[in-house]
């Protein structure tokens, strides 16, 4: 055991419990990592600044009452305390204020119950995604085996056939064969081992950014919201790549097709503290959110778009965001989506820590039929 004394700022540190303090002149002195995440900005940037400055001003004035206890003494304690983050983010939290009389000081604790369900909402949509995974490739197995009897009984049907236009017949039933091998290999998605490196998640964005605006040039604008502090990532580059350019494709067609006025995506990466992902707290993730202001996802397919064959467009395919899924979850990471008229946000959180990534693409590489 080490002999180093752990302090209590060490045991603050550790709380998955949001802690932020304030002083008389109700300025941040102190947050710890789970507030950091929490309202999606460092303690460096936050010491100094006004309590209210981690809010968005929407009148919500979860911190108006700060004054107050200060000059009560008394703890406050509100349930499912409701406020938007500096960043945008919709929270539910139970709130306790308290006076530390000997440090004249605030301490604020928040432990959002958002936190709460979203963990259990992402385990519930992992267990489905792994059923229906499991389900899909039993089918895979099924239909893949058939398809290959059929398409070499064409072929050889082919050489037995003298007219060229019979043999019109026997290119059709090879063609569709091979489509129907290819629909089922799209479904299991990537059938590679990762090719594992570090990236730069800003470069990849920007070369998604410039595919995208080729195949619609001048139809959107592109806002960026990068934090420069975020290290490289470690994984496959290329399937990384193909996750995030299908949700920014997705949401340009959704801005385009529905006719949205001043239509535009925001691209937003920020470093995430004390973030947990399938049952596993990381000490860091990457968070990189593509936001747009469509019209938004309906609340009946919310929970059923990273389902493969579910769209809303007459003319999706229902693959890409079950593979762009697929493709996070073998890199230790979930997607979140968050959305109302005007405002659709897709997360992607990913670990930061280079061992597990390297320890969860070895283990999360796929195998198909």
């Amino acid at each position: 055991m080490s002999e180093e004394k752990i302090t209590q700022a060490d045991v603050i540190d550790m709380l998955l419990t949001a802690v932020v303090v304030v002083g008389p002149d109700l300025h941040i002195v102190y947050m710890n990592p789970a507030a950091e995440s929490l309202f999606g900005t460092s303690a460096t940037r936050a010491i100094d600044q006004s309590a209210e400055a981690l809010l968005y001003d929407d009148g919500s004035n979860v911190f108006g009452v700060l004054k107050d206890v200060f000059e009560s003494g008394l703890t406050l304690t509100r349930r499912a305390a409701e406020f938007r983050t500096r960043q945008g983010q919709e929270v539910t939290a139970d709130l306790t204020i308290s006076l530390d009389p000997i440090m004249e000081c605030l301490v604020v604790e928040l432990q959002p119950i958002s936190r709460l369900v979203r963990i259990n909402r992402d385990d519930r949509a992992r267990s489905s995604f792994k059923t229906t995974r499991e389900l899909i490739r039993g089918l895979a197995h099924e239909v893949k085996n058939p398809l290959g009897g059929l398409r070499g009984a064409a072929q050889l049907l082919e050489r037995e056939l003298g007219s060229a236009d019979l043999k019109e017949y026997t290119q059709i039933i090879i063609h569709e064969a091979d489509r129907l091998s290819e629909l089922v290999d799209q479904l299991l998605g990537p059938n590679k081992q990762p090719r594992t490196g570090s990236f730069n998640i800003h470069r990849i964005l920007e070369h998604v950014v410039r595919l995208v605006e080729a195949e619609s040039p001048g139809a959107l604008t592109f806002e960026r919201d990068y934090d420069p502090s975020l290290p490289e990532l470690f994984g496959d580059e290329d399937q990384i790549i193909q996750a995030l350019l299908n949700m920014v494709q997705n949401a340009a067609q959704s801005l385009i097709e529905h006719g949205t006025p001043a239509p535009s995506i925001t691209l937003r990466t920020r470093v995430v503290r004390t973030f947990t992902i399938d049952s596993v707290k990381h000490r860091m993730v990457a968070r990189i959110d593509i936001i747009d202001n469509g019209p938004g996802i309906a609340d009946s397919m919310i929970d059923e778009i990273f389902y493969p064959m579910i769209t809303s467009r007459a003319d999706g395919s229902g693959l890409g965001l079950a593979i762009t899924q697929s493709v996070i979850g073998q890199h230790g990471g979930v997607i979140e989506c968050e959305s109302q008229p005007g405002r659709t946000c897709f997360s992607v959180f990913l670990p930061l820590e280079a061992e597990e990534l390297a320890e969860t693409a070895a283990n999360n590489g796929t195998e198909h039929e």
